[in-house]
């Protein structure tokens, strides 16, 4: 009887400290589920390709960040995923990424900061891609990281690398990104026609920045009717215009990644009132109506591609 007694103890106290092990573990799991790494390879475009030469370059690889996952890319990423012993596949994805991360924090400085940076405008921070943690960044990262449910210490680390790279820049697709900062103008804005039935779409904001939408060659652009312009060039001769900025904010002729901050809106040229005029021009010449381009980036969508988009009738759902 009192074996059965301390029998029936000892399975009551294990059952009790299994039950306390079990609360504490809950209580500490991240508010949120973590997303999934990429995978990305050779054919690979945008911020996140970017991401991987910066960090390569971190870990001595001295290849060019230029946002296209060529040949030379994937050399590196073999040579890097060798020295880990990982398997060599040219592919960075869950094996490779944990090892090619850098943790980083303010102070930090080099190439992976850059790549922090990048990886940061994709959710339209619009920071400075200069290899300097300072305090912009700080707080863009502490930002981000309540926004996500991230421990907030400034530090990026694991988690933070994964919740950045895994996630698409509130909801834009991979390789995309907003021109405006998602709070900027409502949904309806990116779908309304243009005022006079141009190819084009009017985003009514002042004085706010402007990013990328896809990763191109930033063309300085000047004219009457556009004022302070950005082009941003496609490897096919597509662009895609910016007008009437108040200031840009890329050099001439440079490489960006989608995300990237190219101006500020404002008031220049045949504006009338700041505001963002947008608009998609193909290789053949032709204004393409970017509505339905722009509301896919806003839906977490794949967009259409440039040459199936309408020349007239410029509106969408």
């Amino acid at each position: 009887m009192r074996l059965g007694r301390l029998s029936s103890f000892g399975a009551a106290s294990v059952t009790l400290i299994i039950t306390m092990l079990l609360c504490v573990l809950t209580t500490q799991a991240p508010a949120h589920a973590l997303p999934a790494w990429p995978s990305i390879s050779q054919g690979a475009g945008g911020a996140d390709t970017t991401t991987v030469q910066y960090l390569l370059r971190q870990h001595g690889h001295g290849i060019p960040a230029d946002g296209q996952f060529g040949p030379v890319t994937t050399s590196a990423v073999v040579s890097f995923q060798s020295s880990r012993g990982l398997v060599a596949d040219g592919v960075v994805g869950p094996q490779t990424w944990p090892y090619l991360i850098v943790p980083v924090q303010q102070g930090s400085s080099g190439e992976a900061v850059r790549a922090a940076q990048t990886q940061l405008n994709k959710y339209g921070f619009g920071l400075g891609v200069d290899g300097n943690f300072g305090s912009v960044t700080n707080s863009a990262v502490r930002s981000f990281q309540s926004s996500h449910g991230l421990a907030v210490d400034g530090l990026v680390g694991p988690q933070t690398w994964q919740s950045l790279l895994g996630s698409s820049g509130g909801g834009s697709p991979s390789g995309h990104a907003l021109p405006l900062d998602r709070s900027a103008v409502p949904r309806s804005a990116y779908a309304a026609p243009h005022w006079n039935s141009t190819p084009a779409v009017d985003l009514i904001v002042s004085y706010l920045p402007a990013y990328a939408v896809k990763s191109g060659v930033a063309q300085h652009y000047s004219s009457t009717s556009c004022g302070t312009g950005v082009r941003l060039l496609q490897p096919d001769g597509s662009r895609f215009v910016y007008c009437h900025l108040s200031a840009r904010s890329t050099a001439n002729g440079a490489q960006v990644p989608a995300g990237t901050r190219l101006g500020t809106t404002g008031d220049t040229g045949n504006s009338g009132a700041p505001h963002l005029h947008i608009e998609i021009r193909t290789s053949d010449g032709l204004a393409r109506c970017p509505q339905s381009y722009l509301l896919a980036i806003y839906d977490g969508l794949q967009p259409p591609s440039l040459t199936s988009l309408p020349t007239s009738g410029c509106t969408a759902a």
